[in-house]
């Protein structure tokens, strides 16, 4: 009875959902490179191609946000940096704008615009409209299905629950009533020799059980993306098992270089300086009356789980507080890894490799669950015809 209840729940789960979850596994198994991939797509972009007689100094912040800022119409502002202190790349100046209730995705995004500025020139590479760009549409329909926010969202992050209702409930059915030689082999590994609905049922039963574990984690590290609950939920309970009270950061007043007349060009100096080893910094520019600026500085550029904060005062030209992700608590250093968990960049290109593998195995599973479920209604459809035929003649 519990089996048979445990099917018809998987069963139809996955049919609900199986659309949905082959998108998003297919679009994470590409995405999981994105990092990769960019920089041999568009090199253009993102590599200076002449470093020679280049200061070894960028030009002041400001000036380059000038020079960011000339390139696009007057209403689409800069809000977001991206700095690669590598002297043969170029900084990256984002202008966003989206519409949260908007449906679909060019109705979403407003504007977004990345502009591809050297940083020792001031010379604008590229500007690039990424609500086309191949990687960022990928994003989108792995996000929200490239309905918007609003519509997308939702669908998303009720697939990605249920998924794990169907991994759990797989494991279920998958378990050997008995465990002899005969059934194990046809659980833990394929027989190529048998007839192709077998086969494909095999499939079925074989990568699930293989692709059960990370399945679950990507299934889990998106949850904390789709429920902002959840993730505080689960940051809060492993905090509980820190012993240590965490830093908190602040530090005695560090007064900032006065070599530029702006403040944000004196604090991304003193961040350069300071971090020289970085692989990237970004910055989340802030409106003139706001007193502050923050700056997160990246040791691994593929890897947002392990950074630096620094947090400057305008009034006090000074740098008053510094949170790193050593100092975390267990739950919120899980909190700030989730996103390297979700893609496979916890590790290094290896673990990359097996996240994009496991990926299209989970991209598999609702193909080869919808040939089961055909392949036996039409042996149902079968069996009824026959009884009918056998009936009336």
């Amino acid at each position: 009875m519990f089996k048979t209840v445990t099917l018809w729940l998987h069963k139809w789960l996955g049919i609900i959902t199986g659309v949905v979850v082959t998108i998003l596994s297919l679009t994470g198994c590409i995405y999981t490179f994105q990092d990769e991939l960019k920089l041999v797509a568009y090199p253009e972009k993102y590599f200076i191609s002449d470093t020679t007689g280049h200061p070894t100094i960028p030009l002041p912040l400001s000036t380059l946000i000038h020079y960011a800022q000339k390139s696009l119409p007057k209403d689409e502002k800069i809000t977001r940096i991206d700095l690669y202190p590598t002297k043969n790349r170029t900084w990256v100046f984002r202008a966003v704008k989206t519409d949260e209730n908007a449906f679909g995705h060019w109705n979403y995004y407003k504007y977004y615009k990345r502009v591809f500025v050297n940083p020792y020139s001031g010379q604008v590479q590229h500007v690039e409209n990424s609500k086309t760009e191949f990687f960022q549409l990928t994003l989108q329909l792995h996000l929200n299905l490239l309905l918007g926010k609003r519509f997308g969202h939702p669908i998303v992050s009720w697939s990605t629950a249920i998924f794990i209702i169907i991994l759990l409930s797989g494991i279920v059915l998958w378990w050997p009533k008995k465990w002899k030689s005969k059934n194990l082999k046809r659980s833990f590994w394929l027989d190529t020799k048998v007839k192709w609905k077998r086969l494909n049922h095999d499939l079925h039963n074989v990568i699930g059980f293989y692709s059960l574990f990370i399945g679950l984690i990507f299934a889990i590290t998106g949850l904390a993306f789709a429920f902002p609950g959840f993730k505080k939920s689960y940051i809060a309970t492993f905090n509980v098992l820190h012993s240590t009270t965490a830093s908190s950061g602040r530090i005695s007043p560090v007064p900032l270089p006065t070599a530029e007349n702006q403040f944000q060009d004196n604090a991304l100096r003193y961040a350069l300086t300071n971090y020289p080893t970085a692989e990237m910094m970004s910055i989340r520019l802030k409106k003139d009356t706001q007193t502050g600026m923050d700056i997160q500085v990246r040791h691994d550029e593929k890897r947002s789980g392990g950074f630096d904060w620094l947090y400057f005062d305008r009034r006090g030209n000074n740098l008053y507080e510094i949170k790193s992700s050593e100092q975390l608590h267990y739950g919120d250093k899980l909190g700030a890894l989730n996103y390297d968990i979700h893609t496979g960049s916890i590790g290094n290109i290896s673990t990359k490799i097996i996240a994009c593998l496991a990926s299209l195995c989970c991209a598999s599973l609702p193909i080869t669950g919808y040939i089961i479920w055909m392949n036996k209604s039409k042996k149902k459809k079968k069996k009824r015809y026959q009884h009918n035929v056998n009936k009336y003649c």
